[in-house]
């Protein structure tokens, strides 16, 4: 039987997808004919499904064309040209203009390999080309014909080709255009996205956080693609913390269990791969004082916020602020007046590794 679970990052889950409530928070907007909110920003640590909450937002506007009418989805690769991408896409669809054969673009259907493709382009020695006019008038053509479209870009971050889609879609926002914007990115990426200049309605966009996944959800898919009954399936989901590549890994890895492993075994090798795989990563990622702050969590599950300020010394007055940028990141929980490390097995990679 094949594996049901899934450790490629970026790749949905197929048959152990567990639907969380911030991918109806953005479904629940679009449903309407005119929805309220134009950009949703996806953030959340690595390996926290952000990919998939994007991926879930594009398929349901695909495909659920019952609840989802008029919609064209534009799947785009930040690291090429965003707008040629999006010009491509809507002359596939057949937004293009019919009354541009003096301009000096030609962008039309041609087969790469096996597989089709767009081609694409431009007479450099026209210097009355503009690709952001170009899109506009096809944008208007997609009005026209009372359709919306919505542009998933994932792992979004400060680069040249971002910003010049970025300048283009506050123009077509403030034009009163039916296109809708749906990012993903590390909580940094975001911010400094947020701060280039003239981007005011990105940095005033909704903040959607990944969360950890439900604890109940997680037992029941445990239950059911491992046949294990449930008070096993529970002890599995809490060792998880919610964090999704983790549920995804441990569910590999008991799936492959051979007969003379035991759970100690197993969540050695858990450890091993998250590690490897995510952890070095996100430590990598953080700051000097970051590290400091994690660092002092490490010896009990959660910490008050006076036992914090006292391990912190002199450092203590910037315990708010590397709190709230930990939580923000998704590296600390925080509760009720409690902090703790948000990830499984996190403070044993601190104390091991670093």
């Amino acid at each position: 039987m094949q594996n049901p679970f899934t450790t490629t990052f970026s790749k949905t889950p197929e048959y152990t997808y567990i639907h969380t409530e911030k991918t109806e928070e953005i479904l629940e907007n679009f449903v309407y004919e005119n929805p309220s909110e134009s950009v949703y920003k996806i953030t959340g640590v690595r390996g926290s499904g952000k990919t998939v909450i994007l991926a879930k937002v594009e398929e349901e506007l695909k495909n659920n064309e019952n609840r989802y009418i008029n919609w064209l989805v534009f799947d785009v690769n930040p690291t090429r040209d965003i707008l040629e991408q999006i010009a491509a896409m809507l002359v596939k669809a057949g937004f293009g203009s019919e009354e541009k054969k003096t301009t000096g673009i030609n962008i039309s259907a041609t087969v790469l390999g096996s597989g089709g493709g767009i081609g694409y382009t431009a007479d450099k020695s026209n210097h009355f080309f503009d690709i952001g006019v170009e899109v506009e008038e096809m944008i208007q053509n997609v009005q026209k014909k009372g359709k919306k479209i919505l542009i998933g870009i994932d792992e979004a971050s400060k680069s040249e080709e971002m910003i010049k889609f970025a300048s283009e879609y506050g123009r077509w926002l403030r034009a009163g255009y039916p296109v809708y914007f749906v990012c993903t990115g590390l909580y940094e990426n975001i911010q400094e996205l947020c701060n280039v200049k003239n981007l005011t309605f990105f940095r005033r966009a909704t903040t959607v956080k990944t969360e950890p996944l439900n604890m109940i959800r997680m037992t029941e898919m445990y239950r059911s693609k491992l046949n294990i009954d449930v008070s096993q399936a529970r002890e599995l989901a809490k060792i998880t913390k919610g964090y999704a590549y983790a549920f995804q890994e441990l569910g590999v890895l008991c799936f492959k269990k051979k007969e003379n492993e035991t759970l100690e075994d197993i969540l050695s090798k858990l450890k091993s791969e998250l590690f490897a795989y995510s952890y070095e990563k996100i430590w990598e990622e953080m700051t000097e004082m970051d590290r400091f702050l994690a660092g002092l969590l490490t010896e009990k599950e959660e910490y008050k916020r006076d036992e914090i300020l006292k391990l912190m010394g002199e450092k203590a007055g910037s315990y708010s602020m590397y709190r709230d940028r930990l939580i923000k990141r998704g590296i600390l929980n925080n509760r009720q007046g409690y902090v703790s490390l948000a990830l499984p097995y996190f403070a044993d990679y601190i104390k091991e590794y670093c």
